[in-house]
């Protein structure tokens, strides 16, 4: 809504505004906290409502502010006290994609001064009794101790400093999604929170930290909005092996929180993890000890052999989608829901692992030839790793665009509108019925070299095979040929094939015969595995 304040002014009161709202805000905007200079930005300056008239701002100096005129136009909220904070959220975003990850809630406690001291306290039966002394606050708190009629857990309530909370990456490896924003929002209008955090406690040593693993987009949202303290229920010794699995539970089953797949499969593998320490104690052997096999576990933990095999793809499935050296992360949308990169984790799930993970459990020790680089689980996680890397360079990087992305890139094709050739064509061959037809041909690629050798078919057990040379020459040369195929820049084809979604099916008809079902030509012949790799 636009300001008739505002629009009465004079051009000499609106310099005079502006040169006070500048001294105001110490020379920087209100939302990038960065420097305006009132000569340099003379022409790309805005003077907006803190609080916007629509939510009863009032249209009067004391709620103006002095912004960049690009940070007001890209600001993520109307409120611009929530746009700096948004903004701020952003930055540490970009600070840590140089690790390639994206922030969670310990990383906003850091940065807010909080997760840095334990917590000194005295437990009995029924109360815990506690300090604030590395605060100095040293008064003595008590309060009472529950227990969970169910889950037989102790518990308590308290207020806690945020210096005393600290985030479980281990049960909660969640990072802070986009719905941040509406939180901080919420939380802005001073609208109380309907959940608190969840955390847990070790009562050994009379000292510890308060460890949050729930509840951390609504923790996140108060302290990006500088809340010093949150209430907390705190489990006393709870077992993590049951948190862990409540809080998959939560995302999947149950589906209380919106938990991505890469997420349930980092619960998974961190499970698995917990597996292998519980087979350890409960058979005797060394910490370091890996000689028995994916079966003995399996074997072992009997009525939970189907988690315990999940577990294990898991396991195989997060190290390589985890792993640093992965090129493919920045291409894939993990929420499942974005429009800027052309690969969701489903379309990974339901091709690369479904594909080439061996899919039952395994025979062989954990630490079979592990020294000699010749594992199977460790070799089939590197070769997947090394063909989304290979993929990456060929399709992706420096040609799909981000900034593009894949909103109704067919309909403004239609319209006329074209984007780079390099950018089309990643993102048709990413679509999931595509790639799905195309992958398993690369599979075969690998799968024909052996077989021309005379050696026996892999099958699923393909990437625990080591590739030599000549087959990774002959699955690049592939990707190469596939890649140039016109159909992938043909615009003609935007109201047809690629004018809406397909299936399965369709795309290997096309790859087999170079015609749709119906009979319309797409390819000038179909395509032929020993012509790709030459």
């Amino acid at each position: 809504m636009s300001s008739l304040y505002l629009a009465r002014l004079k051009p000499d009161e609106r310099q005079a505004l502006i040169s006070k709202l500048h001294a105001t805000q110490k020379g920087s905007c209100f939302i990038c906290e960065q420097a305006i200079d009132l000569v340099i930005h003379k022409d790309t300056l805005d003077v907006d409502h803190v609080v916007p008239l629509n939510d009863r701002g009032k249209d009067d100096p004391v709620n103006f502010a002095l912004t960049h005129a690009s940070c007001n136009r890209s600001k993520q909220a109307s409120n611009l006290e929530v746009a700096r904070v948004l903004h701020r959220f952003k930055l540490l975003k970009e600070e840590l994609e140089a690790e390639n990850r994206s922030p969670n809630l310990g990383d906003l406690l850091k940065k807010a001064g909080g997760g840095n001291h334990a917590l000194g306290f005295k437990l009995s039966a029924n109360e815990i009794t506690y300090s604030l002394s590395e605060l100095g606050d040293n008064a003595l708190r008590s309060v009472p101790v529950y227990k969970d009629e169910l889950s037989g857990f102790s518990f308590f309530f308290a207020n806690f400093p945020i210096q005393y909370l600290a985030h479980d990456d281990h049960i909660n490896p969640r990072s802070i999604g986009p719905n941040i924003s509406k939180l901080v929002e919420e939380f802005y209008k001073k609208r109380p929170q309907l959940h608190v955090p969840l955390a847990w406690m070790k009562s050994e040593g009379g000292k510890c930290a308060i460890q949050v693993f729930d509840g951390q987009h609504k923790a996140a949202a108060q302290i990006m909005l500088g809340v010093k303290a949150l209430p907390v229920r705190v489990f006393i010794d709870p077992d993590p092996d049951t948190l862990i699995t409540t809080n998959t539970n939560a995302g999947t089953t149950l589906k209380q929180v919106a938990f991505d797949k890469s997420v349930q499969r980092h619960l998974g593998s961190s499970l698995y993890q917990d597996r292998i320490q519980r087979f350890l104690k409960e058979t005797g052997r060394p910490q370091d000890d890996l000689s028995f096999s994916e079966r003995d576990l399996v074997t072992h933990f009997k009525g939970q052999s189907k988690e315990i095999k999940r577990y294990i793809l898991d396991a195989v499935r997060n190290g390589v989608t985890s792993d640093p050296g992965n090129k493919l992360r920045d291409y894939i949308d993990f929420g499942g829901r974005g429009k800027e990169s052309p690969l969701s984790y489903s379309t990974i799930e339901k091709t690369f692992y479904s594909f080439f993970v061996f899919q039952e459990v395994l025979e062989t020790p954990i630490n079979y030839r592990a020294e000699e680089g010749e594992n199977p689980r460790i070799v089939e996680c590197n070769q997947i790793l090394r063909l989304m890397n290979l993929i990456a360079e060929v399709l992706y990087v420096d040609k799909f665009d981000s900034d593009v992305g894949t909103d109704k890139i067919e309909s403004k094709l239609q319209k006329g509108e074209i984007p780079k050739l390099d950018h089309l064509r990643a993102f048709r061959m990413s679509k999931e019925e595509i790639i799905y037809n195309w992958l398993q041909l690369v599979g075969q690629v690998a799968r024909t070299y052996f077989i021309t050798l005379g050696k026996p078919d892999p099958k699923d057990r393909l990437f625990q095979m080591p590739f030599p040379d000549q087959v990774w020459d002959n699955i690049r040369k592939f990707l190469g040929n596939l890649v140039v195929m016109p159909l992938w820049v043909n615009i003609d084809l935007s109201e047809t094939i690629f004018g809406g979604k397909q299936n399965n099916g369709f795309w290997k008809t096309v790859f087999e015969t170079g015609r749709t079902p119906q009979g319309m030509e797409v390819l000038v012949k179909p395509i032929n595995l020993i012509e790709m790799i030459k």
